[in-house]
């Protein structure tokens, strides 16, 4: 699922093939990153430290099923009428 370039990085591979980006083209990476998300109106929730497959050139990214499986359950639980929250990514 993965390989490892010179410079260390892994980049996200998939049925023996790398994946690259939808938007651009580039190499999709293995990254930890901060990502912002709105659930309503006025409802933000920021993942601190989420796993992701991303883009170094537009930042575009991919969670895989089970970051995603996770995110989606951490998001069933979020107060829906704070304004902001911000929470840690726990696998």
């Amino acid at each position: 699922m993965f390989q490892t370039r010179a410079s260390g990085r892994k980049i996200f591979e998939y049925g023996g093939r790398i994946m690259n980006c939808r938007t651009c083209g580039g190499t999709m990476e293995e990254r930890v990153t901060d990502l912002p998300l709105k659930l309503g109106e006025s409802s933000i929730v920021i993942l601190k430290g989420l796993p992701v497959f991303q883009c170094p050139h537009c930042n575009e990214y991919v969670m895989s099923d089970t970051v995603m499986a996770r995110v989606e359950k951490i998001l069933s639980c979020v107060d829906r009428t704070a304004e902001l929250e911000i929470i840690r990514y726990a696998a």
